[in-house]
Order: structure tokens, then sequence, then C-alpha cells
């Protein structure tokens, strides 16, 4: 009977749990959908706003939202960080009349003047962008694809609802064009390809580099480059693209929009070759009133033209200074980074760059094209410390921290995370190195298994004729018959891949620096046990950030911002570890209450994705 009671009790409290959990995600979803706000432009009166001084604005353009994010779709928490420092930072959202008026009739724009875009025409980002739209009474354009206004995959808005976000008030329509495919494309072993939708390319991404073009940017040309079409034929091939453009808007929505995004030029002209070019030149002027041309600077100005106007792409793994250094180095304007807890802050003095104390992480974000540098204020006479640090940036980029350190950072005793490899390093000279990749256990492949790996997916996927359409342009690939590809093992050479732009990082490291001796631990695995170094002074604790090369990637290639992310970062002294000498972590009720809340998000986000 007793066993029977503790079961019911179970059963009523799993109930409760599960209609809370219900009850919360049913509100969450009432909020996205429901819309009782309208959007205020802002006062050209207000010689506050508009003070008569010309600075032109700045294009910002997300790719995609998703509530918990991904590598490419900037998740809602990020995105509210982001459009909150450009809120507190002053800036005000411009409709495209205001560009208009800005370039045909020397109309006047707000000081900090930004035009929002968020491209994809994807229904999640309707959804979670608005909400947050609202807060900031901030004012966006949807980009969408025409050939997916009339199709049945609920990822992608339709005519109905583009017309009801404009209706609104807080959305403005635009086109990315009528689709997104790619030609003249080669793998990066030279293999021609030819033709590829946006869902072929996806399939065989990985063993692409930048060998290809999009469908409006270049005649269609054969393994050797020779142009397969005629000018006439390309002209209207392009022409008809446009035109589809034209129907199935004006169809789908009962207009055109204005604004038009070519994707993808950044040529400074509207494609990769001068005749092409002449021909977007023509067909985008006869149907749009201006175009954003080039991704990767935010900043206009009247010297610029309204159908090349340039954007920037903020990444989901953009802490907030991230974007605000980039806009810095773009306008050259006064920028107030995000300080995070000012308490945190007080602990250290920034020396370079930006630094966000948040929770248990801090985030410093280098300078453009440089370095991000902190000082530990108490440490300057730090000798003998064991260190435990959770380093979280980016696998392609540096984070550093300097033990020991004199004021010119010229002695010091260093571990530094570069672009997955690790190193310890004296006084500028590298004492130990290790290689990630080799750490984890992964095996090495040669160039000769990744070239055959590449070959038969391309073949697979031409074989099946892709699963997604009928036919397909993509050049008749042959079947690897010879497979016999040498691994490195044989002697062939090693295959080494080249580290994404988006790639997340994640290493714990574990230091004992200790009179003349240091030891180092990686995830909890002893890599270094007391190696011998030559310095025995005492000195202070820096932490850095460094932009080292661009990185890989087909968009936004011109980055030169990086954030280091420290997280549960803890200095205590090598003699007793109770001796706590800084300590970043969370702690007792704070750590309940932290682990409770991303808990609950964690449970919303599986709701939200599996009903």
């Amino acid at each position: 009977m007793k066993s029977i009671r503790n079961k019911n009790k179970i059963k009523v409290v799993r109930s409760i749990v599960e209609g809370l959990i219900l009850a919360g995600l049913l509100i969450l979803l009432l909020r996205a959908f429901l819309n009782f706000d309208q959007y205020e432009p802002f006062d050209k009166d207000d010689e506050n706003i508009v003070t008569g001084m010309d600075n032109g604005f700045i294009g910002i353009s997300y790719l995609a939202v998703d509530r918990s994010g991904t590598e490419t779709m900037i998740g809602t928490k990020r995105l509210q960080e982001q459009l909150e420092a450009l809120y507190q930072n002053g800036y005000k959202t411009i409709t495209q009349e205001d560009i208009i008026n800005y370039y045909k009739n020397d109309v006047a724009l707000p000081e900090k003047a930004m035009f929002l875009m968020f491209e994809d025409g994807r229904t999640d980002t309707s959804i979670f962008a608005q909400k947050i739209m609202e807060k900031y009474n901030f004012i966006g354009t949807m980009l969408s694809y025409g050939d997916k206004l009339n199709t049945k995959d609920q990822k992608f808005l339709k005519g109905k609802d583009l017309k009801d976000l404009e209706k609104s008030t807080f959305w403005e329509l635009g086109t990315n064009g009528y689709r997104l495919s790619y030609i003249n494309v080669f793998d990066r072993y030279k293999n021609y390809l030819g033709e590829l939708s946006s869902l072929e390319y996806y399939r065989i991404k990985p063993y692409l580099d930048r060998d290809y073009n999009q469908y409006l940017m270049d005649y269609i040309r054969d393994k050797n480059f020779i142009p397969k079409e005629t000018y006439t034929q390309m002209a209207a091939r392009i022409r008809n693209d446009y035109e589809l453009m034209d129907d199935t808007y004006k169809k789908e929505i009962g207009k055109v929009p204005e604004l038009y995004t070519l994707m993808h030029a950044n040529t400074g002209s509207f494609g990769n070759n001068e005749k092409v070019s002449a021909v977007n030149e023509t067909c985008m002027k006869d149907l749009f009133t201006m175009n954003f041309n080039r991704e990767g600077y935010s900043f206009n100005n009247r010297k610029s033209s309204i159908y090349d106007l340039t954007r920037m792409q903020p990444q989901a793994y953009w802490y907030p200074n991230h974007l605000l250094m980039r806009i810095k180095d773009d306008t050259k304007a006064d920028i107030k980074f995000v300080d995070g807890d000012l308490k945190k802050k007080e602990d250290w003095e920034i020396l370079k760059g930006a630094a966000e104390f948040r929770d248990a992480v801090i985030a410093l974000t280098s300078e453009s094209e440089g370095n991000g540098l902190l000082r530990l204020k108490n440490s300057k006479d730090y000798k003998n410390i064991e260190l435990s640090v959770i380093l979280k940036g980016n696998k392609l980029g540096t984070q550093s921290i300097f033990m020991r350190a004199d004021q010119e950072l010229k002695q010091y005793i260093s571990v530094k995370l570069q672009n997955n490899t690790i190193y310890l390093e004296q006084d500028g000279k590298q004492i130990f190195k290790l290689d990630l990749n080799e750490f984890d256990g992964i095996k090495k492949q040669s160039v000769e298994e990744n070239k055959q790996m590449a070959e038969e997916a391309e073949y697979n996927l031409y074989k099946k004729n892709t699963g997604f359409q009928k036919t397909t342009s993509m050049e008749k690939q042959s079947e690897v018959i010879d497979k016999t590809a040498k691994s490195v093992e044989d002697g062939a050479k090693e295959y080494i891949p080249p580290i994404q732009i988006q790639e997340a990082g994640n290493r714990k490291i574990d230091v004992i620096l200790k009179e003349d001796k240091i030891s180092l631990s990686i995830d909890d695995k002893e890599v270094v046990k007391e190696l011998s170094i030559h310095s025995n002074s005492t000195g202070s604790v820096y932490l850095q950030s460094a932009w080292g090369e661009y990185g890989y990637s087909q968009r936004n290639i011109a980055d030169d911002v990086y954030d280091g992310v420290f997280e549960n970062l803890l200095i205590t002294g090598s003699e007793n570890s109770s001796d706590i000498l800084y300590d970043n972590q969370i702690h007792g009720w704070n750590r309940a209450v932290y682990d409770i809340k991303d808990t609950w998000n964690n449970v919303l986000n599986w709701f939200i994705k599996t009903l």
C-alpha cells in the first residue's frame, strides 16, 4: 500500500512539473506569435537624434535566427545581447524610405543610423527576432528567395506570411534573389562538378574550398573555364532570374520589394565578369530601387551608390563587443563597449581591446587586426601558482595566459592555445608544443584518402540524382574504381584540414608553476610534468586574445577581430590550494540558480525543436 501511495505521489509531482513546463512553453509561444506593439519611427524633428551631422549609416544583416543558436544561425540570447549593445550606443533603425530620401532627396539621417536586415526568409527568424526588435523599437527588412515563396517547406516564409509581417509594422520586405545555386564548381582537387543547387552544395561542402561562383556572377563555364554559353545565352539566363523574381513576388505578395541583395558579388561591381556585371546592373536598376551588393563592411555614406551598398553579417558566435569592435573600426565613431559585471571588472586592468565579465566567463575581444590584453591588478608578486581555466574561444585564433610577467611582457611563462595547438613559451621562446588533433587521437588522413572520399561522395550525389529534384545540372561524375589510396602510414602526404572560422573550442587547462618547474594538464590529462624552466622570478598574470590570420570562410572572410573566452578561471597558491588568489567560478546558491536557468532553457529548446 505504501509503495502505491509513493508511486501516486511521484505521478502527481511529475504531472505538476510537466504542466508547469507546458504552461511556460505556451506563454513563450503566445508571446512569440501575438503582437500588440507598433513600431514608432524616430522623431525627425528631434535635434538630439537628427543633429545635422552626416555620419552615414551602418548596414547589419543576420543570416537567420534560432532559439538556441547553431554554428550559422544566431540564438535569441546572443541576438538580444547584440541589439541591446547597439541600442545602448544610441543606434536608431532606419527604413528603406529613409535610405532613398538620404540618397535622392538629401534628407538627413539620425546621427547613429542603422539599417537592419535578416536574410533567407526563414519562419524561425520571424518568430524569434520580432519580440527582440519590439523591445528596442527596431524595424528590420526580411529578405527572402523567390523560389521559396510557394514551396511546401515550412522552414521558409510564404507570401501570406510576408504580408502579415509587413502589417506588424516591425518589418519591411526585400529579396535575396530568385534562387541560391552555384555554377563553375570545382572541389579542392580541381574535379569539375559544374552546377549545384543549394542542397547539392551542402551535401558535398566538406570537399569544397572556394572555387565556385554564385548563379548570377559569371558565365557558366566548362572544366577548362571556357564559357559554355554565348553572351546572348548568358544575358537571357540572367534576365530570366529577374523575370522570375518579378512574376513570383507580384503573384505571392502583390509587388516586387524595393530592396535587393545581389548574391554575392563582393567585387565592387555586379559580377565577376565585366559583361555579366553589366547585365546584372541593367536588370537590377529596372526592377529595384536599391541593392546591398557587398558584405564584410558595415559603413555607408553619400559617397556610396544606392546600388552598391554594403553590410556586415554578425556571426552566431560573436560576443557583443566583437560586433561593436567591428563597427568602431568601420565607422571610426566613439563606441561604448559592454562591461558586464562591474564588480568583477574591478579586478582587472584593460590594456587593449574590450572585456565583458558575465557569470563565470571573461570574454576578451581583440582590437581589429590586433589583440586584447588584461592584467590582473593584484598579481604583480605572483610566483608559485596553480591555475585552472576553460578556454572556449573559437579554434582559429589565439588565447594566452601569461604568468610571472613583467610590464613589457618580455619576461614571462605562458600557455598559449593557437589554432588548435597548445604551446608553452618562456620569454617568447617555445619550450613545448602539442597538436590537439594528435592529443584527441584523431586518425591522420592522407591526401589520397581524402580525395578518394571526395570523389565517392560526388559520384554518389550524382548517381542518386541528389534525391531533392527530378533533374540535376551537376556534371556527370565518374565512379571510383581504384580504391587503393595510400595512407599516412604508407608514406602518403597527410591531409591537414583547414580550421573553419566558426569552429568552437572547449579546452580545460590546468597549470602548476612552482620554482623552476612547470606542469600542464589538458582536459584533465597530464601532458607536461615538471618541465624545467630558467625563470624563478615573480610577476603578474595577463590574459590575451589575438587575431592571427584571415580565417577560411566563403562568407565574412575578412573578420579581423577575435573573442578569447576564459571560463571558470581559478588561481591558487601552489603550496596551499586553499590560498585563493583569484576565483571567477560560480559557487553555492548562485551556482544552483544558474544551473536551474540553464536546465529550464534546455527543456524549452527541446520542446520547441521536437513539437
